[in-house]
């Protein structure tokens, strides 16, 4: 019995060693591709963040972002201290769309309409109380994103390991040293960008080339959706409930003819009307100026900039797709939502069947999760594509722990 004992000892300690050495080497997989190589996650300008301090107000902040272009700001916070550079400055990230989808649900709440012609900045100065609250008193709200930088010499791994774990994350920040300035951001989008980069390579087909219907995330939730007749303003409701997008339906045939995502919100900016009007405007005139005021944005840029291209820009998408939803039918392989998700620059594609009914909506941290490494205690089972790295390994995982297959 003694004897047994031990030989079960030994054994534990054999797969326990075994366990964590694959354990290593799955994480190598990824480990060895620096964050720098992640597109457009360092930044082609000097000064790529647009900054915001805890005491700037609403306006103010949506203004820089605004006219900084861009899609979201670094809260900092100037700390004085005997600790120097030591001190980290850089404290939260908060987004464009965040912040004036609050702006818009406290407008909403206000007794009196705006007056006449009242553009979105003019109207939010006529509400002080709304105008001038603070970006400090909206971390009450959960409205800054969690703040987890990565250096410039980390690796993908490091930046999915982030993604995977908080489900709040959509910007990892880059700086050049834990203490150091934003250089740069990861989104979602730029990660799976660069996975699609392996396309070709047996670890990344054997998932990506299934077929959406054999994902869970398929079928796992129901897209939030509106009909094209009813307002803007229902629309924006909505959105600022559910970031992840809303589908716009046409009532007669019920099929999908559009969405709304919170990258569209700045035409309410751009366009006047769009804001003026939202209440009784319907969605069918959203998806036409929407269309018109995007192609017009896209064409004015200077080519140049195109080229040198910002991840966190607030105007991404590329024009010939203005107006349309991003697609996919349930026997599309992974791969296919990765590539249209990734020319789209969309946050989510819509699942829909032959007639553009609404089935499911695949996002892209559906994506990462499937791709995304699991927590390096071999208790946690993680992802898919670690399964199939341990199957092409010849482990798999047995109470808990890898093991070698015999």
């Amino acid at each position: 019995m003694e004897m047994a004992r031990e030989a079960a000892g030994s054994r534990a300690g054999v797969a326990e060693a075994a366990g964590e050495y694959w354990s290593e080497a799955l994480k190598s997989f990824l480990d060895h591709i620096p964050v720098s190589s992640v597109p457009g996650a360092l930044q082609p300008t000097a000064t790529p963040a647009v900054e915001v301090k805890p005491n700037d107000s609403v306006v103010d902040a949506i203004g820089a972002m605004y006219s900084g272009g861009a899609a979201g700001a670094v809260i900092i916070d100037e700390v004085q201290s005997s600790f120097g550079k030591y001190v980290d400055r850089d404290i939260g990230f908060v987004h464009f769309s965040t912040l004036v989808l609050w702006a818009l649900e406290e407008l909403g709440r206000t007794d009196g309409e705006p007056k006449d012609g009242s553009d979105f900045f003019s109207s939010l100065k006529q509400h002080p109380q709304i105008a001038e609250t603070k970006i400090a008193w909206l971390a009450k709200l959960f409205h800054w994103e969690p703040f987890f930088p990565v250096r410039i010499h980390d690796t993908l791994f490091h930046a999915m390991l982030l993604f995977s774990k908080h489900h709040r994350l959509n910007v990892v920040p880059v700086v050049e040293l834990m203490n150091s300035s934003v250089i740069g951001f990861v989104t979602q989008n730029a990660v799976m960008e660069l996975l699609l980069q392996s396309s070709g390579l047996e670890w990344l087909d054997k998932i990506a080339d299934k077929q959406l219907s054999e994902f869970r995330f398929a079928h796992a939730r129901r897209p939030v959706s509106v009909f094209s007749d009813q307002t803007i303003a229902e629309a924006l409701h909505i959105l600022s409930k559910d970031k992840l997008g809303v589908a716009i339906i046409d009532r007669k045939t019920k099929c999908l003819v559009a969405s709304m995502q919170c990258s569209d919100l700045h035409l309410l900016l751009d366009d006047s009307s769009l804001f003026i009007n939202r209440k009784t405007a319907t969605l069918e005139e959203f998806i036409n100026l929407k269309s018109k005021t995007d192609s017009g944005h896209r064409a004015a840029e200077n080519s140049s900039t195109r080229e040198r291209r910002n991840i966190l820009a607030l105007r991404q998408k590329d024009p010939q797709r203005t107006g349309l939803s991003t697609t996919n039918r349930k026997s599309d392989t992974l791969k296919q939502a990765m590539e249209k998700l990734a020319a789209s620059r969309s946050s989510c594609s819509f699942i829909v069947d032959e007639h553009r009914h609404l089935e499911g909506v695949v996002t892209t941290r559906d994506i990462i999760s499937v791709f995304s490494p699991p927590c390096m205690d071999s208790r946690i089972n993680g992802g898919t594509f670690f399964t199939a790295a341990l199957e092409q390994a010849g482990c798999r995982v047995q109470n808990g722990h890898i093991v070698r297959n015999q």
